[in-house]
């Protein structure tokens, strides 16, 4: 048997499992109503420092709503998969799961799966709501934008989810898990973009013409950013992306690409680790 053969039925037990106790303990709901509460206020009041109130165009409010989605989405979805397995095993009950007929790569899926499913609903019924509340205002194109908004939000959440429940398997205990998961937080959402900013003043902006847009491929937080913000025309310039992004790597399929590269990867070491 490979490290990666998998019964899907096992997976599907797994994760409807984990999906109904987010459902069952209302997590589903809370999220969706931050989502959509967030969204309706950036929506309505997000040119307001300007003087204007009330929804002002499609590009300005994904340039609010990344903003924020950059802060929240990230803590949530570490928040929610910190335990995924720390959890099972500091309450006696990873034992008798792994006791059933199933492998631990199916186990480790199958409850990543799970959350993800629960994420992604809240992420897409939360913001969707709002795109279905500003519908009549939208012209076509817009809902492309808006569409690839909120996919490309589910990519983000399901990323810091793999990278919580890395974090889970390789903890030796909830304390330590939680931990960890902040500081994941604050390196990727804080951290690594003034470091980088750091390297641009001592360099004196060496580093952005050879390095940096690669470096930026190097946090989920950023590739997300770029892969709603670059297709704002509107937008673009003024987060100043066209001097330190070439426009040969902004292209939507390759960094999706890197994002959907960001979910495997933390999540094939969490399969090594957790076989060991």
């Amino acid at each position: 048997m490979t490290i990666f053969a998998i019964e899907p039925r096992q997976v599907g037990i797994i994760a409807a499992k984990e999906f109904r106790d987010r459902i069952r303990n209302r997590w589903v709901l809370a999220v969706t109503i931050v989502f959509t509460a967030f969204a309706l206020v950036i929506a309505y009041f997000g040119a307001a420092q300007q003087g204007a109130i009330g929804f002002r165009s499609i590009e300005v409010t994904i340039a609010s709503l990344v903003s924020l989605v950059i802060y929240l989405l990230p803590l949530i979805a570490l928040i929610l998969g910190f335990d995924a397995i720390v959890g099972e095993r500091e309450r006696g009950s990873l034992e008798l799961l792994l006791s059933m007929p199933l492998t631990r790569f199916e186990l480790l899926l199958g409850k990543f799966l799970g959350l993800s499913a629960a994420l992604a609903c809240s992420t897409i019924v939360g913001f969707g709501l709002v795109g279905l509340l500003l519908g009549f205002k939208l012209p076509p194109e817009a809902w492309y934008h808006y569409a690839g908004f909120i996919l490309s939000s589910v990519l983000l959440g399901m990323a810091f989810l793999s990278l919580a429940v890395t974090v889970s398997v390789f903890a030796t205990d909830r304390a330590r898990a939680s931990g960890g998961a902040i500081a994941l937080w604050f390196f990727f959402v804080l951290v690594y973009d003034l470091l980088l900013l750091g390297a641009l003043v001592v360099s004196g902006g060496a580093v952005a013409a050879d390095t940096f847009p690669y470096l930026l491929l190097l946090n989920p937080a950023d590739v997300f950013r770029i892969l709603n913000i670059f297709g704002l025309n509107d937008v673009r310039t003024l987060y100043g992306l066209t001097t330190v992004f070439p426009e040969r790597l902004a292209s939507p399929g390759l960094l999706g690409a890197v994002m959907l590269a960001w979910i495997a990867v933390p999540l094939g070491l969490a399969t090594w680790r957790f076989r060991q």
